[in-house]
Parts: structure tokens; sequence; C-alpha cells
């Protein structure tokens, strides 16, 4: 049905009995579901289009350094609200120059972020999860909005990945290392869990908020540095959980 392109579709539940088949001698009523739009509704539909195409449509931003920054990206991927139609936003397929300036910047933070004590890291997770939870709704209405999940479900979304930012709290007991004395005459045996570094991740776009939390909070309480791509299909959910981290 072209996406619902027009707009918004009526539906109607249609009862007739079908004309009798050679084959059968009895034959039930049958149910039929139709699609069916009135001339009417095809043109509040174009409005509507046209009322969407007048209005300025947000660019999604990439965030490096802590910023904000506008891609020089030519090409970009549509944002479409799956219940109306409407384009709600623009993601840019950005340049391989942007890659290397976030992943440098990854670098870049990585020196000092993993001497921060795993104990500050711990802290940094447990405002994110504050702030997960004070903006749910918020974070569920963009959800919806751009990919379509009722509230409900949208809010289990994020519910899912909130119980992975409250275990990524619990980290620094989980990166301990291990002495075992004694192994042999006069030898020691001591491990260390330590951070690896740059780590990065590509999202899918089913679970807008959960699965991007299942990615970036055990990593960085971890003293790892994180590059994350949301997917094209649906950042913004995205976008506001690194806007709240941030």
């Amino acid at each position: 049905v072209a996406k619902g392109s027009l707009g918004s579709w009526s539906f109607f539940l249609v009862i007739r009995k079908p004309a009798p088949h050679p084959a059968v001698s009895k034959v039930h009523p049958l149910f039929m579901m139709m699609l069916s739009t009135s001339s009417t509704t095809t043109v509040a539909a174009c409005r509507h289009l046209a009322s969407s195409a007048s209005r300025s449509v947000t660019t999604v931003p990439m965030i490096i350094d802590g910023k904000k920054v506008q891609s020089k990206a030519t090409t970009f991927f549509d944002v479409h609200n799956p219940a109306t139609g409407e384009l709600i936003a623009r993601t840019p397929q950005s340049t391989a120059e942007e890659l290397r300036m976030a992943s440098d910047s990854c670098a870049e933070a990585y020196k000092s972020w993993k001497t921060t004590p795993p104990s500050t890291r711990a802290r940094v997770m447990h405002k994110l999860e504050g702030a997960i939870r004070d903006s749910t709704e918020a974070i569920a209405k963009v959800l919806t909005e751009e990919q379509g999940k009722t509230i409900a479900d949208a809010k289990g979304d994020i519910f899912r990945g909130l119980e992975v930012v409250e275990i990524s709290c619990n980290v620094p007991a989980m990166i301990q290392g291990e002495t075992l004395p004694g192994v042999a005459k006069g030898v020691d045996v001591h491990s260390y869990r330590l951070p690896l570094g740059v780590c990065a991740g590509i999202c899918p776009f089913n679970f807008p908020a959960m699965i991007p939390l299942w990615m970036f909070p055990p990593a960085v309480t971890a003293g790892n540095t994180f590059l994350m791509k949301p997917s094209e299909r649906v950042p913004l959910s995205a976008m506001m959980l690194a806007e709240l981290a941030n």
C-alpha cells in the first residue's frame, strides 16, 4: 500500500455472500477486510503531506566530544512516522572523515577515562539510570513516533535496556582480578581485568532504546570508550539516550 504514503487509510469490514461456486454446494458468508479510500480522504491525505513538507525537518546530528556536530554528508535516510507517513527527521550518511573524527575522539577520551576509578565510573552510570527513569515518558513518545511501537511496548523497550544500566552499576565488583599464591615453588599467579580501549556498536532498528543500552553502559563502566551507530531508520531514541549520558 506504498507504506501509507497517502496518509491515513480507512478500514471497513464488509460482509457478503459470494456467487455460488460450481465445486461447492454450500458456501458460508465470507468476511473480507478491504482497504478503501474516498476522494475526500485522498485530498485530506495530500494536504497532510503538503503540510508536512512545508515544515522544517530535523537533520540528526552527530555527537563528538560531547557536542552536537552537523554532518557534511550529501546522502540522507528519511525517517518517517509509521502511523502517519510524516517525515520527522533525516539521518545523514556520515563521511569517512567524520568516522575518523569520532574514533579519534574516543581514543583521546580513553586516555583519561581508563584511569578514572571504577567507583567514579559507576556513579556516572547511577546518574544515567536515574535520568532514564525520569525521562521514560519522553523517550517512549519519541520511540513510538519513529518506530511505531505502542507507548506500552516502547516503555518495555526502554525498561529492558534500563536493567542493563542497573547491572552496569555493579561492574566494579565484576572486574576484580584474582590472585593465586604458591601455584609452584616461588610462583604466584596474578590476573587483572583491564579496559580494552575503543569499542563500537552498530544498532538494528527493532529495539531503538534497548539494544543501545545493552552496548555502551557495560563497556563504558568497565573503562572503555564507545563509538555507537544508531540505526539510520530509528536514530532519535538513541540520540536522546546519548544526550542523557552526556
